[in-house]
This record gives C-alpha cells, structure tokens and sequence, in this order.
C-alpha cells in the first residue's frame, strides 16, 4: 500500500485506509493487536531520546499506547477534517470528562446546552462543580439569550446537535462564532452524526467528541470515546489524558478499527431505514410527534439539509396518550427491538424516555415518548413490529 497523505480522498475510503501505515501492518491488512506494558530499548541512550518525544508513533510505555491504539488514532484524525490528532478514552463519558478537564479550570465559567447527554449534565453538576466550575444550562435554539450570556466572563460552551433525548438541531456555526468572539473555546458531542454526517471543526468548534462505543463500534461489545482538535486542543487533549493515566485496551481498540472500516455503509443502511420507518409513524394515529431531523417536517430539517452531510438511525416518537405506562408497553410489546441503552450496532433497540428528568430550561416531550435506535434489519419488519406494539396504545 503506497504513498500520499490520503488528504483528497473521498470519506469511504479513508475508513478503509486511514490508519493501515506499513510500519504498523507489516505484511497484513489489519494492524496487529499489541499487547504490551513494558517496552523496550537496545540502549539506555534510546530510552532517554524516547522519554523526549511524545508522539503517537514513538514506543516509550504502555500508557502511551503501542500501533494497534496509533493506527485507530490516525485513522480517527484522517476522517475529521481540520483534526491535528485524536485522543482516545476508555468510554465516551471518560471523553467527555477528558476534554471538559483539558480545557476548565477552579473558577471558570461553563455554558452547557440544555439538551447535552444526560452524564454530561451530571459531570457539570457534579465533578465540574466540586472542582469549582460553575455551569448556566442554555437552550441552543435562542441566539439572543445565548449571547447575553457572555455579559459575563465564559471559559467553555459545550454544545450537541441533535440534542440527546429529543433531536433537536442547533446553529452550531453561529455558536461557535459567538463564542469564539468572547474568548471562549467551544466543544460539541458529535456522536449522533459523527464526522461523515458533521464536521464540526470546520464549522467553528475547536474540540469534537465522540463515543466510539456507538457508530465506530458497530456491535455492541466495546466501550470506548475519542476527541479531536486542532494543535493547540489537541495538545492539551494528550496531556490531560496522560495526566489522568487514560489508556485503551489494544483489543478494544482493534475492535474499533474493525468496526471503523464499515462505518459508512452501515450509517446509509441504518440512516435511510430510519428515514422509512419515521415516516410511516409520522401517519400512525397513536402517534402525537416524530423527534427526527430528517424529516422535512422537523422544525430542524433545514439546518440539517445546510450543515450535515449525513445521519443515522437515532430518533424519538411521542405517543398520543397521557397514560404514563403507555411508552414501556409499546416497548415490551416489541419482538424485534431490544429494550436497552446505547445505540449505533448492528440492531435494533427501544428506549422509553422522559427528557423532563434531564432539562433545566427547555420543554421535554409532555407525554410518553420512545427512542429508536434503528439497526441492520429489514425496514418493513421493523414497521411491522412497531404496528404490532402500537395496538397497545389506548
């Protein structure tokens, strides 16, 4: 496999190639799993002149990873336009914890969108706030009041689009740039689209995150998270990190550049299913509203037909009932779906919710709700499973 940066390829075949350097395959398609804790050198001179370059590439110790933790590094870089270098984390909340760490610090001020991952919510009200941090909860939809904000002095905003729980999407552009003119450093969570639907460096953030036990993944047996920046965050990233004695497991991480080659192919898949399936419950009577920026019914459609170049299988419907119970019943009726956390692998799953326990200042669903997370099956069976279950609905 020859030459080049690989900077103008096309997004699918950077998944397939980003990653695989020589010196790291040797005669093989895929990067080997190196396990290792001690490494070694021929001279103790060597070991002085590694402990001096600290780079992804150099051997020094199993914290700084070896080339099965590089090569998913580099690929992850190679797919993030405007990436310098990518860190990963043993989770996507030890992510998220990574780069709200590497960038505030006893005393800071922290703007959160309302709508975050419900663990980033509990990081800032909880680990930021013990540390000194304060956090405003914001609804990202509100340019104006968002910008009144910065009256006062902020460090961070921390953005995510769609928002968890109830999709909806927000200027991250115009976010970024107002926080980038009062001095603040923006970051998003962009696992919901990840960079083939959303490069968000190139739309104004200076640091992505994401969870690589969703989409990267791709089955449901790996727990990891990664960010990316340019070379002043990325810098930062690395030396938290290494502060914090973050490392990943080499077969986890093998696992990850697996599931990093077919990424794409299953995003269409899951994408244009979920597409279909919204669609049809969009025209089910037991069905009050459909949370999916796809549609060119959602109030976000817009932003995401300017912004995105992608989606996935992630989306909520509201039921048209105010018995409590009607959401669980819906999703214990399902045969095809499993009822559980997480999304992005090969299957389908089902998720009552109840944005309500997870908002300061934005409107939850105000009735049962459902999250789907749209998986490799048939598109008309999984209707066919929903029209099933949603007989259960009074």
């Amino acid at each position: 496999m020859s030459g080049g940066d690989g900077k103008h390829l096309k997004p699918a075949t950077k998944l397939v190639r980003g990653g695989r350097r020589k010196e790291w395959t040797g005669p093989v398609v895929n990067p080997p799993v190196w396990r290792a804790s001690t490494h070694l050198y021929e001279q103790d001179a060597d070991r002085h002149a590694a402990g001096g370059n600290n780079a992804d590439g150099q051997f020094f110790y199993g914290r700084r990873g070896a080339p099965t933790q590089w090569a998913l590094a580099e690929a992850l870089t190679q797919i993030e336009p405007g990436a310098h270098g990518t860190v990963l984390y043993p989770s996507g909340v030890a992510a998220i914890a990574g780069c709200l760490l590497a960038v505030l610090k006893p005393g800071d001020h922290l703007l959160m969108a309302d709508n975050a991952y419900d663990p980033s919510r509990s990081m800032a009200m909880g680990l930021l706030k013990r540390m000194g941090v304060t956090t405003t909860f914001f609804d990202p939809r509100d340019i104006d009041a968002y910008r009144a904000l910065f009256a006062d002095p902020v460090r961070a905003v921390w953005l995510e689009s769609p928002g968890s729980l109830t999709f909806e999407l927000c200027d991250v552009p115009t976010l970024a740039a107002i926080a980038r003119e009062n001095g603040a450093v923006s970051l998003i969570d962009n696992t919901w689209a990840g960079p083939l639907g959303f490069a968000a460096l190139s739309h104004g953030c200076d640091i992505v995150m994401m969870s690589l036990s969703k989409h990267v993944g791709g089955h449901s047996d790996l727990m990891m998270g990664a960010a990316s920046a340019g070379k002043r965050w990325y810098t930062a990233l690395r030396r938290t990190a290494q502060e914090l004695g973050q490392v990943v497991s080499p077969d986890d991480a093998a696992l990850a550049a697996r599931g990093l080659r077919t990424m794409g192919l299953r995003l269409d898949a899951q994408t244009r299913t979920a597409l279909k399936i919204a669609q049809w419950l969009e025209s089910q009577p037991q069905v009050a509203r459909v949370l999916c920026p796809l549609l060119p019914s959602d109030p976000g459609h817009a932003l995401w037909q300017r912004d995105f170049t992608g989606g996935c299988g992630l989306f909520a419907f509201v039921l048209g009932s105010d018995d409590p119970q009607a959401s669980a019943r819906v999703a214990d009726a399902l045969e095809l779906f499993g009822i559980g956390y997480s999304w992005g692998g090969y299957e389908s799953l089902a998720l009552p919710i109840r944005p309500e326990d997870h908002r300061s200042t934005m409107p939850g669903t105000g009735a049962p709700a459902i999250r789907l997370a749209i998986g490799l099956e048939d598109a008309d069976d999984l209707i066919a499973d929903l029209a099933q279950a949603l007989e259960t609905v009074g």
